[in-house]
């Protein structure tokens, strides 16, 4: 039978139990356990799809096509997994399911309740995912105390009457505060926390405590005391100088060890030198470079999530660190492209929906094109830049995409043909993981090594095939396209030192121990131009 881990948190939101479950994940893994991840969201959205990314972050797009939290990144970086959407629910999605099974008459005429009808479902969908693995790890959204997270805290406190009590752990991820006033770190936080899950039933067995140091012994004891948690339960979760070091932290901690036994799992002992050995590489770095992402949601670094990392796994594979300039399109287009760029080593333009700062996007790439500055863009960054030659290179005057004009008289960017009679937003862009099929000799070719690669996709407009033949004309290489040869895919630049851009999200499939191939070629690149190579 599988065992599961519920993972729970309190006192403030952003405390990183998306990091905490991929970090067990990791540290189980190693030990040869199969995993699996379930990331219950709160949220009465069916999914983030439709979501502000300053709302929720970024949206994470898994091989079969879901729209799902961001912690679901984490949780595919920090081991081998790929996941899909029966790994993400949300309180809509829950609810929606109840609602159709209701009105299909499934409950017979019976009245319809959160318990047991919700609750059973959330279970149900707890031990869907669980099957044929050893562990399930099951986060729960938000924190404890929200009125939106208790039928999912409901359906887990039922869980070990369901499945035995010694199948099931519950590990709750709190604050340590330390207040430099006094120079003391206060466990109120933590055992308020605590309090407030135990009142709805739940005593969980672990306590992961997120703090800025490691806490002493003595401290550790008190806690376990009036939390009531076995002495040794008391996990230091240290804010650390990469992401990728938690688990190492976690392991140093004896967490894995205290989950084994509490468990009573059978495994092997844990192997985590090639995860240590490349952390070392991100923490002391031969190089480091600076790209400039410029994107419109650059005020809430957690709508590029995946980007952000995929860029250190690029720089690992060249032992360079890369610091990130996040830069406001709309800041591009008041002080101009000189101004916010001349330090770059390498620019990037990221996916993004809305017409707000996509002439300072265009004017970023033209700098890029005319400065020979190795230049990526992903998604809507790939668009920009068809706009951007189409206007400059090919002198298609006010050309432009039809998602921000919709009279404009070369709309080189369109709307996808089985798009155009679609009205509902949610759920309905070209989502997921498509083949696609690239040019011999090119710069994406090189990269990946293989003539065809799949790739996950989200979005609703492309490359308009009316302008292939002027765009080529003007320099533009169509270097990747789908099988049929119907979609362009990927566009390069012919007489730049590197110049690449993809309609679809390679960033969601970059993995530490696995860089993206296109990540580490513009990394590269990047780190090239800055030697003077």
């Amino acid at each position: 039978m599988s065992k599961f881990i519920f993972v729970t948190g309190g006192v403030v939101s952003s405390l990183g139990k998306g990091l905490a479950s991929a970090s067990i994940g990791n540290l189980l893994e190693s030990r040869g356990l199969k995993i699996t991840f379930l990331k219950l969201d709160p949220y009465i959205n069916v999914d983030p799809g439709t979501m502000n990314p300053y709302q929720h972050g970024e949206v994470f797009v898994t091989e079969d096509g879901a729209e799902t939290d961001l912690d679901l990144g984490h949780y595919e970086r920090f081991t081998s997994l790929s996941l899909t959407r029966d790994n993400n629910y949300t309180t809509g999605r829950i609810y929606n399911s109840v609602i159709t099974k209701e009105r299909r008459g499934d409950y017979l005429g019976g009245t319809v309740q959160v318990v047991p009808h919700i609750t059973d479902e959330i279970k149900q969908c707890i031990r869907n995912v669980a099957k044929d693995t050893d562990v399930a790890i099951v986060e729960i959204g938000g924190t404890v105390g929200d009125i939106e997270s208790l039928p999912f805290l409901e359906a887990i406190r039922q869980m070990p009457y369901d499945v035995g009590r010694e199948n099931v752990l519950y590990i709750h991820l709190t604050l340590v505060p330390y207040i430099s006033a006094s120079g003391e770190l206060k466990t109120k936080p933590t055992q308020h926390s605590v309090n407030k899950l135990r009142e709805i039933g739940i005593q969980p067995n672990i306590l992961l405590c997120r703090t800025d140091r490691y806490l002493p012994p003595d401290l550790k004891d008190k806690i376990a005391l009036f939390c009531n948690v076995e002495k040794g339960a008391v996990i230091t979760a240290k804010d650390v100088e990469t992401i990728y070091e938690v688990p190492i932290v976690f392991r140093k901690e004896g967490l894995d060890e205290l989950i084994v036994r509490q468990l009573k799992l059978e495994t092997g002992p844990p192997n985590l030198r090639e995860w240590d050995a490349m952390v070392q590489k991100i923490k002391r770095p031969k190089h480091e470079i600076s790209v400039a992402l410029v994107g419109k949601y650059v005020g809430l670094k957690e709508s590029y999530k995946s980007l952000a990392e995929a860029l250190v796994h690029g720089g690992v594979d060249h032992e360079t660190r890369v610091n990130i300039n996040w830069i406001e399109s709309e800041e591009v287009e008041r002080r101009g492209s000189e101004q916010t760029l001349r330090d770059a080593d390498g620019i990037l333009i990221p996916g993004g929906f809305g017409v707000r700062g996509i002439e300072g996007k265009i004017q970023t790439i033209q700098f890029a094109r005319e400065r020979g500055i190795p230049f990526f863009g992903l998604c809507l960054g790939m668009q920009c830049a068809v706009i951007e030659l189409a206007r400059n290179a090919a002198g298609l005057a006010n050309a432009n995409s039809s998602e921000f004009d919709l009279n404009t008289p070369h709309p080189v960017i369109h709307l996808m043909e089985h798009q155009k009679s679609i009205h509902d937003k949610g759920g309905t862009m070209r989502l997921g993981s498509y083949p696609c099929r690239l040019l011999d000799g090119s710069l994406a070719h090189k990269a990946y090594g293989v003539l065809e690669v799949k790739e996950r996709h989200r979005h609703r407009y492309e490359f308009n095939n009316a302008y292939r033949e002027r765009l080529a004309a003007h320099g533009l290489v169509l270097s990747g396209l789908s099988p049929d040869g119907q979609l362009v895919e990927i566009v390069e630049l012919k007489g730049h030192p590197w110049f690449l851009a993809t309609q679809f999200h390679p960033e969601y499939s970059s993995r530490l121990h696995r860089p993206h191939p296109l990540f580490s070629a513009f990394a590269g690149a990047a780190l090239r131009r800055k030697c003077g190579r």
